[in-house]
């Protein structure tokens, strides 16, 4: 029997709602964003982004139900996403999806926000499905991780400190380019010699699979702070190449490697960084050498977004991954955690 879910994703700075059917369609998607806001900051205030999500919560709950055309009554169960992320934000999000789901007497599914970027391939591919290997790369996290099933996934690597976005974001902060970086950085390196400024790969010696982003950050911004105190020039669309080729050439040879570790055969990408033209285009070609299948959501999935959360809790509700009204949210949690179960593993 066909099962509808009301999801709610307020990690960082989007307020977003969409209902799903099956995990796989997405009849509403709705999404404020704050990132007008937060530009005037050069990023995310998280007492800000906590705030606005209380503004606009229940607006962006009921405009998903109407455009989805159905009744609040028709929801066999809400979500949330409780964890990774800001903890105010989150705690914004749950309470209002625990509070929905209390007042409708429906089952509440805890989501975790790097398995629903996963799941936004699902939505963009209704034929994929696990097994596979996923790359999750955002302004929060750079993840590789295996999926052995829809709610069953092992973490390969990870970064040890900065994510590839957030690399991106203070990089394109120093340069003066508006928020968020990483997007304008992607748009002017199309214009750029990537060989004008070598930097660093973000490779952790003897962790094949993990990355360390704060060297490739920290060498970009002496390489600018030092132009600038000699009075020389900086070509934005050159080091902007330079960024992005040295993430792409980072991350994609080490998921092509965790993907042959594994023995899968197909390779998802998810998260912000995902829509970086380089990274894409290195990880097409990557993959059509080894011969291993692609996916690749489009960019208006790339970020974060309710639809994901939506999706990836209907997978969450039928394996019995239910929370209560006594759930909380937490601010890091591995992805291969359930995130119902995680206040028995502290």
């Amino acid at each position: 029997m066909s099962k509808l879910i009301l999801a709610v994703e307020s990690s960082c700075d989007e307020t977003a709602c969409a209902i799903s059917r099956d995990g796989r369609e997405i009849l509403a998607d709705v999404v404020y964003s704050q990132a007008d806001m937060h530009a005037l900051y050069g990023g995310v205030v998280p007492e800000i982004a906590s705030r606005k999500h209380v503004e606009k919560i229940s607006l962006v709950a009921e405009q998903a139900v109407r455009q989805a055309g159905i009744k609040l009554s028709d929801i066999d169960a809400v979500a949330a996403t409780c964890a990774p992320g800001l903890i105010g934000a989150l705690l914004v999000g749950a309470n209002f999806a625990k509070a929905t789901a209390l007042a409708l007497n429906k089952p509440f599914v805890p989501v975790h926000h790097i398995r629903g970027h996963v799941a936004a391939n699902y939505i963009a591919f209704p034929e994929l499905e696990p097994p596979m290997t996923a790359l999750v790369a955002s302004g929060g996290h750079t993840v590789i991780l295996d999926v052995v099933d829809y709610t069953h996934m092992e973490v390969v690597g990870a970064s040890r400190d900065d994510a590839a976005g957030e690399a991106f974001d203070k990089i394109g902060r120093v340069l003066g380019l508006p928020y968020p970086g990483g997007a304008a950085l992607d748009r002017l390196s199309k214009e750029g010699d990537a060989a004008k400024y070598p930097l660093p790969l973000a490779i952790i010696k003897d962790h094949p699979y993990d990355f360390s982003f704060s060297g490739l950050k920290t060498a970009a911004v002496n390489l600018i702070h030092n132009a600038q105190q000699k009075g020389q020039e900086v070509r934005t669309e050159d080091l902007a190449a330079a960024v992005s080729q040295t993430v792409a050439h980072s991350v994609v040879p080490r998921v092509i490697a965790a993907a042959k570790d594994k023995g899968r055969k197909r390779i998802c990408a998810a998260g912000g960084v995902a829509a970086n033209s380089t990274l894409r285009g290195l990880l097409e070609r990557e993959c059509e050498k080894a011969g291993l299948e692609l996916y690749l959501p489009p960019l208006k999935l790339c970020g974060d977004n309710g639809a994901m959360i939506a999706c990836q809790a209907y997978f969450e509700y039928m394996a019995g991954n239910i929370g209560d009204a006594a759930q909380n949210c937490y601010a890091t949690m591995p992805a291969s955690m359930q995130v119902c179960q995680f206040e028995n593993k502290l």
